[in-house]
């Protein structure tokens, strides 16, 4: 299903944007559905180098799999930002990966953020800034 079918059925007004997860977006979509990913972050840096602004509370999202299919409508809950090294181990759990520890989101997630920073010449650290968003499934 498109995106825009998916939006049609919901029935939903506004706005929305549609995105898959960089990495494993099949994977990390399904963990979306089954309710268990209820969180993700990303760098920072990347919004202001793409004249982005920052994902606001009340936002919906459609969620695409890797062949760009629409999987379901997220609403967006709460935005913050923070350091890298300042990262909850209740965020790491909501974002629902692996074993769910904050050990284990710290080793994914620094390798991820550094590779994507990296692909723009900025450079990564413990201080590095992200921004996490909650969310719930609010249509499939």
């Amino acid at each position: 299903m498109t995106p825009e079918e998916l939006w049609k059925k919901s029935g939903l007004a506004g706005t929305y944007d549609a995105w898959q997860f960089g990495e494993a977006p099949d994977k990390l979509a399904d963990l979306v559905v089954q309710k268990i990913k209820t969180a993700t972050c990303s760098a920072y840096d990347l919004y202001a180098i793409d004249n982005e602004p920052l994902p606001k509370a009340g936002e919906y999202s459609i969620i695409l799999n890797s062949k760009d299919e629409a999987v379901c409508i997220i609403q967006t809950r709460r935005v913050y930002v923070t350091e890298f090294n300042h990262v909850s181990a209740e965020h790491a759990f909501k974002e629902g990966e692996g074993d769910r520890t904050l050990e284990y989101w710290r080793r994914v997630h620094e390798n991820f953020l550094r590779n994507e920073l990296a692909s723009v010449n900025k450079s990564f650290d413990g201080t590095t800034k992200v921004v996490c968003e909650e969310f719930e499934v609010v249509f499939e």
